[in-house]
């Protein structure tokens, strides 16, 4: 849109390289990140019990997949919660929901039925998945305090990407280094939202050399409730700077 501010997060795959990979009882096509941290999977659907290759060489923490031939809901698929294949919908504010599929392991995610979210039979899907990898990515989940002395939450490196979503009903949060380069960090954005960028100072966070603090009670980021989060590093593996 004409004088609009934008801002995009990108993340390298494989310099677009493809492989097929037939672990699974579904071919897949795979690009993997040589830090193996991330990896990109297309499959088609059957709508019954199958196996797809998610491409990592490791159980991933999330996955995030979208159905690509219906107007279907983005679906986050996680087991950091409790070892269970909890799943979010990325579109939605929606409370966390235990999926009844067996998810993600080491090298295959797997389901026991279809999904409307994942298995349609026919339809092509995309899978995003994340695995946490030092100095580069990090997922995991903090339980907030409610407090303006906020809950630290420690990812090893400075993040340039921050993403958390409360498991209760609540805004997913997107905040970064390239709008908010200095502390206090307190312009947002929510995927479950078309509104724009929002930058109350109850949304304050600190991002620091070796993770992020939150700086207000709000109960967007910091509420008494436990959190999932993704994080990416501004300076990947071994170059953090302090702020």
């Amino acid at each position: 849109g004409s004088s609009d501010t934008y801002v995009g997060y990108a993340i390298g795959a494989n310099e677009g390289t493809t492989t097929t990979n037939t672990t699974g009882t579904e071919d897949s096509i795979v690009q993997t990140d040589p830090s193996g941290g991330f990896a990109i999977a297309k499959y088609t659907g059957t709508g019954s019990a199958m196996t797809v290759a998610h491409g990592l060489a490791v159980q991933p923490e999330l996955s995030i997949i979208k159905d690509l031939d219906a107007a279907e809901s983005w679906v986050v698929y996680t087991k950091m919660i409790d070892g269970s294949n909890d799943y979010f919908v990325l579109d939605t504010d929606s409370a966390v929901g235990d999926s009844g599929l067996p998810g993600a392991g080491t090298t295959l995610f797997t389901w026991s039925s279809g999904s409307s979210f994942s298995n349609t039979s026919g339809n092509d899907f995309i899978m995003y998945s994340f695995a946490n990898t030092e100095g580069y990515i990090k997922a995991g989940t903090y339980f907030g305090n409610a407090n303006a002395d906020g809950t630290f939450v420690y990812t090893g490196f400075k993040p340039s990407f921050i993403m958390a979503k409360p498991i209760v009903t609540g805004n997913w949060r997107i905040q970064d280094t390239a709008r908010s380069p200095f502390n206090v960090s307190a312009k947002a954005l929510s995927p479950n939202l078309s509104s724009a960028e929002d930058t109350v100072s109850s949304l304050g966070i600190d991002i620091l050399s070796n993770g992020f603090k939150m700086r207000d009670s709000s109960t967007e980021f910091n509420q008494a409730t436990t959190f999932i989060y993704l994080a990416f590093a501004e300076n990947p593996f071994q170059y953090a700077t302090a702020r």
